[in-house]
């Protein structure tokens, strides 16, 4: 029974993914496609959660752990690319 619940669970995330990536490719603005982005990065995780439970063992856990700081990273650096234009800023040597 949990196994179903389990197949159930990963088509919702695979239907939840499918509308974000929709939202990341029509979406009207760009902080729109920003959220989108990020929401992919959770639904992403939490699939590989969820697959780390159907086969019971802990490998897919870290997995999810560097998807988490990678999309956290992406997510920062867009938003800063939005907010001024510039990802990383030279200093100049005087």
């Amino acid at each position: 029974m949990s196994v179903i619940i389990i197949k159930v669970a990963l088509i919702i995330y695979g239907a939840a993914m499918c509308l974000a990536l929709f939202r990341l490719l029509k979406g009207p603005s760009l902080p729109d496609r920003v959220v989108a982005f990020d929401t992919i990065g959770v639904i992403t995780m939490s699939s590989v959660a969820i697959i780390g439970v159907l086969y019971e063992t802990q490998v897919y856990l870290e997995a999810v752990l560097i998807i988490g700081v990678l999309a956290f990273i992406s997510t920062i650096a867009t938003s800063r690319f939005i907010e001024r234009g510039v990802i990383f800023e030279r200093k100049r040597h005087k």
